[in-house]
Order: structure tokens, then C-alpha cells, then sequence
């Protein structure tokens, strides 16, 4: 595979079929996908210079939390050349993925292998940011206009291009509480996200006391990390949380299909306060800690007293972040308080780690051009329909133009919508509502759970179960 060029020296006047804003996962997924489809013209941006994903918390040992077959396309297409399984092919790394018997690959491989199909890819600019997305009435279509920054951050190349549909996949920002913003933003001050962990391990290391904001899977993850390479008996580390438990994350079989297209279906097909409401209440399906980093964490902190002793680790859930501010020069002070206790107390510390999560990045800026057009619902947030289609106004709509969106419908789609696992499936469903063919065929029925009471909606572009093939009776010739 040879890698295409990066840059266009003019972007084509004819319109493309497709315009991906963003290149993460989700819309690698979509390009992945598309790529065999001879008759789609599409092209995908991304600002950044090339493919990474989250690479501050690229931490050694820490997996995935879904299997391998979470890839790219599996899940839609088995046999397609982007699959991670090829990947593995492609280096001669079959045999010893296959003796290595891992379900959960690391989090190094799924971003070395998601770089290979980025690297390789046709259709894909990198170094080129979309500044904004317009309605042209006149021509029926969408204008985009990019821009290709240079080194200094000025604009060298600024172009447009006209497309029939858009798929926004423009991801997630970090999340920063409102009382640790001026810290983070402040130069010098040992406060960071989780993001930028990697960046600023050794730093952290050198620290006297560090605290470590947050009781998911990051903050566990870089917990850990920390505890394993800092001296026994001088750990010197606060880990706080504002659940009231550092909780599991729900792995169960049955509870793991909340992940699935069936009940995704039926999150989109619920009011709206229902929707808002389960959001808040399922956290622990999507924010809660692997068991394995959870056993991993005590075994660590248990090798810690063989030799008589407590570790100097502090782990402290139920704890709200009331305010925040600079000690001297060099530390940071914490104004805690206890929800279920009602108390409050002050925590000094040398360095601030937050692993408070991410936010659906806004798209309001790269949209405000189609902002007359856009329906919305009681909270301002758009309206996406079950092919993940925003609703705009009929005017555009009925020219047969949408707007799609990846990893930005949490609100209509609920807690799939940010996990890997449903990346295929979502890239299918939309190549297959804008081609109006079947190019993936998707199963009616991906869970034993029935949600609802409701009979089971026949699904659009969906394959029905195939009646078994009746077994030809063996008969015994002498």
C-alpha cells in the first residue's frame, strides 16, 4: 500500500459525495468502510498533522476495554482489508497474536494499528482544518471551507469544496471543573489533565505529593502507574473521586448489551427526559474501572505492606472539588468536601493530575453557518435521527442532503455512542442510508434482551435470520 498525498493543491469544483470533518476513530471507521465503494467520492479532514489517539495516556500495559474484533470494520465487514486481524497479517504478527491468546489488545497496538490504516488510506487530509459548513441553495449542496496551516499556526492554503452530505466526527476535548480551570490554564502550575499524562510523567515522578482527581478507568490507569514507580513506604499519593465508590465497570454478559444496535434502537425511540435521565444513571456501564486494573491496584498496593506497614496512598471516593487555588509558589490547595458526610476539609499537594473525562467537542463554531437550519431539542442540542442523520430543515432535507454525526449523539443514542464497539456498525448504517443500497448487510437482532414491550421494529437495510439449511439425512450403502 503506498501512502496518498496529504494535500490538494485544489480541491475538485465538482461536488464530493461525502465530506468527513474529522478523523478519529469513528470517521476512520467511515473511510475504512467507504473505501471499496467505487461510486462514493469522499474525503475526510483533520487539522492535526497526522492520526493519534489519546497518546497522553498511551500507558504501558493499559488494554482496551473492548475485544480486538472492535476494530475498524469487523463487526460490519469481516472480510475487509482494514481489519486489525490484517494489520496483524500485514506484519507477520498472526502467529504470535494468535499464541498470545488476548482478547483486550493494548492500547499501543489499537493506535499503531489504527495509524497503519490512517497512513495507508486513500481519501484522508491531514493538516487541513474545516473552518465552516454552509447551505448554498443555489447548487443544493454544502460548501466547506479548510484551510491548511503552516508551521506558525497562519493560514497557507485556504480552499473549498462543495459536498452532498457531511459526517461530523470531530470527537471529544477534555473535561476541566470549573474550580481547576484557572490552574490548568495558569503557566507553571503543576495542574494538568489526564491527556497530557504521558507528557508530563517525569515531572509528576519528581513530585513530593500528587493528588489524582477522578474514579474511572483514566484515573485508576494513572494511579496505578504512578504507585508501581514510586519508592515503597514514600508513595506520597491522594487518589479522589466523586462517585461513592471506586466501581467496577459493568462487564457482565447481558449488561454488555447495552453496547448493541438493538439497544440503541430503543434509547432513540424514548422521550427525551427518559433519555436524559438514563444517561446520568448509567454511568457505571461506560465510566466505571476494569476489574483487572482494580485488582491490579490492590495487588500492588498489598505488595506494598509484606514488609509490615501501610503504603503512604490515600484512596478517598464520594469527594467533591469545591475550590482550588496556588500555595506559595509551588503547591496546590484543595477545598474538599465529603457528600455523604457533609464535611470539609483542605488537602496541599505538589501536582494536580485530573482524569475528569471528556466532552462532546462543540460544534457549534464549525456549524454556525447552518444554524438557521438546525432543529433542536429543549436543551439546544441538536436533533439526530435513528440513521444518525441531523434534522435539519426540509429545505435541505428534501434534496436528499444530510448531515451526519459520529461520537455527538450521547444525548439520542445513549451510551453506545462514544464505544468503539459500535464504530462499524454506525459507519454501515450511514453508508448504507446514503447510497440507498445494501452494501453492509446489518443482523435485525444483535441481543438476547428484548428492550421494551413494544414489538420488535423491522430494521431498514437489516438482514434477516435465514431460516437453517435442512441437513440431508446420512444413509448407510452397503
Amino acid at each position: 500500500m503506498s501512502t496518498p498525498p496529504q494535500h490538494d493543491q485544489q480541491e475538485p469544483e465538482a461536488p464530493r459525495d461525502l465530506v468527513g470533518v474529522g478523523i478519529g476513530p469513528a470517521n476512520l471507521s467511515l473511510a475504512a468502510l467507504a473505501h471499496p465503494l467505487a461510486e462514493l467520492d469522499a474525503v475526510f479532514y483533520e487539522q492535526r498533522p497526522g492520526f493519534d489517539w489519546h497518546p497522553g495516556l498511551l500507558i504501558e500495559g493499559a488494554t482496551v476495554q473492548v475485544p480486538f474484533l472492535a476494530d475498524l470494520v469487523t463487526l460490519a465487514d469481516p472480510v475487509n482489508p482494514w481489519s486489525f486481524l490484517n494489520y496483524l497479517r500485514t506484519r507477520d504478527r498472526l502467529f504470535p497474536f494468535y499464541f498470545a491468546e488476548r482478547f483486550h489488545i493494548q492500547r499501543t497496538e489499537y493506535d499503531a494499528y489504527c495509524r497503519w490504516v490512517a497512513e495507508n488510506l486513500p481519501g484522508l487530509r491531514f493538516g487541513h482544518q474545516v473552518d465552516s459548513v454552509r447551505w448554498n441553495p443555489e447548487r443544493d449542496l454544502f460548501e466547506v471551507d479548510f484551510s491548511e496551516p503552516d508551521g506558525d499556526g497562519e493560514v497557507a492554503a485556504p480552499g473549498r469544496t462543495y459536498a452532498r452530505n457531511i459526517v461530523l466526527g470531530v470527537g471529544t476535548e477534555p473535561h476541566v471543573p470549573e474550580p481547576l480551570k484557572p490552574l490548568v490554564e495558569a503557566a507553571g502550575v503543576p495542574v494538568i489533565h489526564a491527556t497530557d499524562y504521558l507528557g508530563e510523567r517525569d515531572r509528576l515522578l519528581a513530585a513530593g505529593h500528587v493528588t489524582v482527581i477522578g474514579a474511572g478507568q483514566s484515573g485508576a490507569e494513572v494511579f496505578l502507574d504512578l504507585l508501581r514507580h514510586r519508592p515503597v513506604g514514600r508513595e506520597r499519593l491522594h487518589w479522589l473521586g466523586r462517585t461513592e465508590a471506586f466501581a467496577p465497570m459493568e462487564y457482565s454478559k447481558l449488561g454488555l448489551e447495552h453496547f448493541t444496535p438493538d439497544y440503541t434502537r430503543y434509547f432513540h425511540a424514548l422521550a427525551e427526559p427518559t433519555r436524559d435521565r438514563l444517561v446520568t444513571a448509567q454511568w457505571q456501564l461506560h465510566k466505571g474501572i476494569g476489574a483487572d486494573t482494580i485488582a491490579a491496584i490492590h495487588d500492588e498496593l498489598y505488595r506494598r505492606t509484606l514488609d509490615g506497614g501501610w503504603p503512604d496512598a490515600v484512596l478517598t471516593p464520594g469527594v467533591h472539588v469545591r475550590t482550588a487555588g496556588r500555595l506559595a509558589t509551588t503547591k496546590v490547595e484543595l477545598h474538599l468536601e465529603h457528600l455523604e458526610q457533609g464535611t470539609r476539609s483542605r488537602l496541599t499537594t505538589d501536582a494536580v493530575v485530573l482524569a475528569t473525562g471528556y466532552h462532546e467537542r462543540p460544534l457549534d463554531r464549525v456549524l454556525a453557518g447552518l444554524d438557521p437550519y438546525m432543529r433542536r431539542d429543549s436543551r439546544e442540542r441538536p436533533r439526530v435521527d435513528d440513521r444518525f442523520r441531523m434534522i435539519l430543515d426540509p429545505s435541505i432535507t428534501a434534496s436528499g442532503r444530510h448531515v451526519y454525526v459520529q461520537n455527538a449523539e450521547l444525548h439520542t443514542h445513549g451510551v453506545g455512542a462514544p464505544d468503539l464497539g459500535l464504530a462499524a456498525w454506525r459507519s454501515a448504517t450511514i453508508l448504507n442510508t446514503l447510497t440507498g443500497k445494501e452494501p453492509y448487510p446489518l443482523p435485525s437482532r444483535t441481543a438476547f434482551t428484548t428492550f421494551g414491550l413494544e414489538p420488535r421494529p423491522q430494521i431498514p437495510h437489516a438482514r434477516q435470520a435465514k431460516t437453517p439449511t435442512p441437513l440431508t439425512p446420512l444413509v448407510d450403502i452397503r
